[in-house]
């Protein structure tokens, strides 16, 4: 009975052993407790909003929060469970005193400093779990004494230096996660000694090199994560066989090979595959229906060639697929099989080669679909009316392509759309269910054949940020509904089109608006005071109208201003001088009735910024611009006497009658003179300067040596300084003796005489005359451009070596240049065609503002006929220069506008490259063209210029900005006329690049 008793009493005592609470009054392990003492000291108490407010001597230190002690080893910590506590500080090295430690969770805090060497000690550890912090310096190399690894989460820190090749030796590690570090080197081999690894993510890890062959010894991996990285070269072909991945992403690398043919059938387990962004080649696997439970298929931004896959209708579980920017040539059929695909939400193909009609299947894709994007194909016809079933779609992008007819009106279904891009195709009406969509952030309608009126319906479009219906054939006045859409904060653009009637006052509403254009139409009467209520304005374009009156005063308001455009209207009156005030960079008042004192503050101290061209009643204003003085307030006249007044009104008289004669007698003998000697002095509509022989002989010092600019076709070209207002000009003296000199002399005089625009050479003055040997002179005076060619910074010609041209600057010269070329192939009125673009032929002004000059070699077409040029010889049509003579000249086509375009493409792509397009690397079938086409789009960093490498050493953004110029350089320079861009377009692209351009660099001033 005894013996019971004391059974039953060591069992009872057994048992509470091991569930009693910890209390103050256990046994404690003074390590353990002052370990975690040093823990709370090193973290900022105040600052984690007393997170550790537990941690105190009234309380046991197992039953601490966040803590948790061993059953077996009454007192000894185990586990460290602290996510999400909004903890601020460090990580004592005292944590290697807790050496019965198995779990430390620390994830989603604010923890700063290094990962102390002595976490080494832990010999116990099996997971460690620190994402989310900010943890910098390197990998402790020791932690490869945590023989009992098995989890290891150090992601989204700032962590630095190499991946140490110790941890190769963590034979237990199960799940190795990396990624979002500053990590720098290689992917170490020793990773494939990690025989248990399942899960490896290293993507943002700044990683280089090649991905080791070991890897493929991982047999049980399921994830791999490489994205954002720099790794290069091909993915060993061992690592498809490992068939238990579920994950094989390497997006936004720089991979290259092709892909097995069979990679569905070896990796069948396979749910997400991304290789986007690469350098791979070759066809998209047709094995790819064999991984029955892929429901993500990345394979954009790639060189992949050959059709679309025709089996992805079998993937029952597909929810995205993006194939964007390849080479991929097929009719856009493959959509009908993609109906099975009940799951789809995510359809992106744009930036291939697909063409055809869409099917009318297209309704019956996912209802789930949510993104489709097409744009950037040859797909044409009408949209079917069924897509307007696809009631969940947030993006439809179609732009870019040969859409014609109506828009369905079945559009104003898609109640959950936030952006719809239909610009750049043919479509010639819009549904008034296009007022349906009420979640619209985004409308682009821009470079369409839309006739009629504006719906009223868009109005009821209440969230749109941005809309373009530019470049159409739209009538009728602009609605006030839509003159109330404050939510437009981006963009408004209803610019060359045909709107007549006044600009709303209900404009005032826009109070958001960063650009407002409505350039190019018929509006009329005077421009509204409440524009001062668009108070965010950057950007005012109201040129080529019919408006009148004065400039408002109440544009005063808009303080952020910084382009602003009213040429080619009727506005009268002065200048107003608070335009002087506003933080303009560009001003054009050009062809209007204007008259006064130009200011000379602001904007106006820097002449190249401003362009007042066509007035011919203006005065005064900054020196460079020319303008005769402005007369005295108080008029000296009215301090003379009667008779003196009588004799000068005599004198005057006299004046006028002598003119009058005089006049009547040049008037008789011009009509003697033949047309050829007066077609020989050119006459300049906007001529200041009166220059003789000896004049342009002072200003250039005796057209000295010291004074040489440079030396083109037919003529050196001198920097000069003329005596009469000490203005610094550029004379190209004629070289007579060279054939064609003079008829080029007479081409350049004539294309320039009547032309005007902010981004062509300004002619002062021509001299027709006979030097001091009786000679023949003949010479044209430019305004000086102070940093010279375009040809000198490119290729460090006369320019100091630390001097370049950085992205952005080079990007608003290609928008000066092809804003150049666009007024002369459009907006004069002959075609000119200028016939020898290159970069020595743009010069640069003070601020950096590009001009084209040289047009000895000008074709002008009639605006009525264009026989001129057809009965040019065709060996004129051949001159200008090797590398930029558009390849038709030679087979003895005449000069053309696309000639130009040709020019422009070449001139672009070694403006981004800084390789001349006779450099000696292109020889047999390599020239600049093919060598910039063959590396778009993945390849583009390799090929621009060192020194915008130099300037933007990261970011996907600066890609595809280089990516989307290089790609108008060579469709510009194609070897078929055919192929090439319009210049309107070519401007219109540019200035949408320079737009993400900009705002992509806000973002990263704002991260930096």
């Amino acid at each position: 009975m005894a013996n019971w008793f004391l059974l039953v009493l060591y069992t009872a005592l057994i048992v509470w052993w091991c569930n009693a609470p910890y209390t103050y009054g256990m046994s404690t392990n003074e390590t353990d407790r002052l370990a975690l003492l040093a823990f709370k000291a090193a973290i900022d108490d105040q600052a984690s909003i007393g997170a550790l407010s537990s941690w105190n001597d009234s309380v046991h230190y197992c039953d601490w929060h966040g803590i948790l002690c061993s059953r077996r080893h009454r007192n000894r910590v185990v586990m460290l469970n602290l996510t999400s506590k909004g903890l601020v500080g460090s990580l004592s090295p005292h944590i290697g005193n807790l050496s019965f430690l198995r779990r430390i969770n620390l994830s989603n805090n604010s923890f700063h400093g290094p990962i102390p060497e002595e976490i080494s000690r832990l010999f116990r550890l099996q997971v460690i779990r620190l994402t989310n912090n900010s943890f910098d310096g390197g990998l402790p190399n020791n932690l490869s004494r945590c023989s009992n690894l098995e989890v290891l989460y150090l992601a989204n820190n700032h962590l630095s230096g190499n991946i140490p090749y110790q941890l190769g030796s963590l034979s237990k590690l199960r799940y190795l996660h990396l990624a979002k570090n500053k990590l720098s080197g290689t992917i170490p081999p020793s990773i494939g000694n990690l025989s248990l690894l399942v899960k490896v993510s290293f993507y943002y890890c700044n990683l280089q090199g090649e991905i080791p062959e070991g890897i493929a010894k991982l047999r049980q991996l399921t994830v791999l994560y490489f994205d954002y990285n720099k790794l290069s070269g091909n993915i060993p072909s061992s690592i498809y066989n490992i068939s238990t991945l579920t994950v094989f992403s390497v997006q936004f690398n720089r991979l290259e090979g092709n892909i097995p043919p069979d990679l569905g059938s070896k990796l069948p387990n396979l749910w997400f595959l991304g290789f986007l962004n690469n350098l791979f080649t070759g066809m998209i696997p047709t094995s790819l229906s064999n991984a029955s439970g892929l429901e993500s298929i990345n394979f954009g931004v790639n060189n992949f060639i050959g059709p679309m896959p025709k089996d992805l209708g079998e993937l029952l579980s597909l929810q995205e697929m993006n194939f964007q920017f390849n080479q991929l040539k097929d009719d856009i059929s493959f959509i009908s099989s993609l109906t099975n695909c009940t799951k789809l939400k995510t359809l992106v193909v744009n930036g291939n080669l697909l063409k055809g009609s869409l099917p009318n299947s297209v309704a019956n894709l996912s209802i789930d679909l949510s993104f489709m994007v097409l744009e950037e194909n040859q797909l044409h016809g009408s949209i079917p009316s069924g897509i307007g079933n696809l009631l969940n779609l947030n993006v439809l992008y179609l732009a870019n392509n040969y859409f014609s007819g109506h828009v369905p009106d079945t559009i104003g279904r898609f109640h959950k759309l936030h952006r719809l891009y239909l610009d750049m195709n043919k479509f010639t009406k819009l549904p008034s269910s296009i007022g349906n969509l009420s979640a619209l952030n985004l409308l682009y309608l821009g470079q369409n054949n839309i006739r009629g009126s504006i719906p009223l319906s868009l109005g009821n479009c209440q969230q749109l940020l941005a809309l373009d219906l530019s470049h159409n054939n739209l009538y009728g006045s602009i609605p006030l509904e839509i003159m109330n859409l404050s939510s437009i904060s981006i963009s408004f653009n209803l610019g060359y089109n045909s709107l007549t009637g006044s600009l709303p006052s209900e404009v005032g509403s826009l109070k958001n608006l960063a650009e407002f254009d409505v350039s190019n139409n018929r509006l009329s009467e005077s421009i509204p005071n409440s524009l001062s209520g668009c108070l965010s304005l950057e950007v005012l374009q109201l040129e080529g109208n019919l408006f009148e009156g004065e400039i408002p005063q109440s544009l005063s308001k808009l303080r952020g201003l910084r382009e602003l455009d009213l040429s080619r209207n009727n506005l009268t009156g002065l200048i107003p001088s608070y335009i002087g005030e506003l933080a303009l960079e560009k001003l054009n008042l050009s062809f209007n009735m204007l008259y006064g004192e130009v200011p000379t503050q602001g904007v106006f101290r820097n002449a190249s910024a401003i362009s007042i061209v066509g007035m011919d009643n203006l005065c005064g204003g900054v020196a460079e611009l020319n303008l005769p003085s402005c007369p005295s307030s108080k008029s000296n006249t009215n301090k003379l006497s009667h008779k003196t007044k009588m004799v000068l009104c005599v004198v005057v008289a006299l004046v006028i009658c002598s003119t009058l004669v005089v006049s009547l007698f040049m008037f008789r003998y011009r009509r003697r003179v033949s047309r050829k000697e007066a077609s020989s002095k050119p006459f300049f509509e906007h001529q200041i300067l009166r220059v003789s022989y000896a004049d342009l002989l002072k200003a250039t010092n005796g057209f000295s040596e010291a004074n040489l600019l440079g030396i083109g076709n037919y003529a050196p070209v001198y920097k000069g300084v003329l005596d009469q207002d000490q203005i610094v000009v550029a004379v190209k003296v004629l070289n007579l003796q060279l054939r064609g000199a003079l008829k080029s002399f007479m081409l350049e005089c004539k294309a320039l005489q009547t032309v005007r625009h902010r981004n062509l050479l300004k002619v002062l003055s021509a001299c027709s005359s006979i030097d001091f040997h009786g000679n023949e002179f003949k010479a044209i005076v430019y305004e000086f451009m102070a940093n010279g060619t375009l040809d000198g910074w490119l290729h460090q010609n006369g320019v100091a070596e630390h001097e370049y041209l950085k992205a952005s600057q080079r990007l608003d010269i290609s928008i000066d240049v092809a804003s150049a070329l666009e007024y002369l192939h459009c907006g004069c009125e002959s075609t000119i065609i200028h016939g020898d673009l290159k970069p020595s032929n743009v010069l640069l002004d003070d601020t950096m503002v590009a001009h084209i000059g040289d047009f000895g070699l000008a074709k002008i077409i009639s605006a009525a006929s264009t026989d001129v040029l057809q009965h040019q010889s065709n060996s004129s049509a051949i001159r200008g220069t090797i590398g930029y003579i558009a390849p038709e000249y030679g087979m003895g086509d005449v000069a053309s506008t696309v000639g130009d375009v040709f020019s422009f493409g070449i001139l672009l792509l070694e403006l981004f490259t800084g390789k001349r397009p006779t450099d000696n690397m292109f020889k047999d079938h390599l020239n600049l063209h093919t060598f910039v086409k063959n590396a778009l789009p993945d390849r583009v960093m390799d090929v621009v210029d060192p020194y915008i490498q130099l300037e933007h050493n990261n970011g996907s953004w600066i890609n595809d900005c280089m990516v989307s110029i290089l790609t108008i350089g060579v469709a510009c320079s194609s070897e078929s006329p055919r192929d090439r861009m319009e210049m309107e377009t070519i401007v219109s692209k540019l200035c949408k690049i320079k737009k993400y351009y900009l705002g992509e660099r806000r973002v990263e001033t704002v991260e930096s």
